[in-house]
């Protein structure tokens, strides 16, 4: 599927607990071959995962839910990061007045 649909200024993501799951590093290496960023959500340490993506996100080391919990929460501020920054420039955008 990243063949088919990724490529340049795209983001992929790849989550695995051990950081070494073979379709996750599969995936993120074809993203990084058609020109996306490739970003990993791991635990234990990064694993094989690690060196493949541009950016690694690293969960605790140890049983594979509370890995799991914790890249939902880094999911969550991800999101409400980006969604501030969204609402920023929209704000921005609003009240800067534009010339004719």
């Amino acid at each position: 599927m990243v063949e088919a649909l990724a490529g340049p200024g795209d983001i992929v993501v790849g989550i695995t607990t051990s950081g070494t799951r073979r379709t996750s590093c599969g995936a993120l290496e074809a993203a990084k071959k058609r020109g996306a960023t490739a970003v990993a959500f791991t635990g234990n340490g990064g694993g094989t995962v690690g060196d493949v993506a541009d950016l690694v996100l690293v969960g605790p080391d140890g049983y594979s839910a509370i890995v799991q919990e914790v890249h939902i929460v880094m999911g969550h501020i991800i999101c409400d990061l980006v969604e501030q920054e969204l609402l920023f420039r929209v704000s921005r955008s609003v009240s800067t007045p534009h010339p004719d």
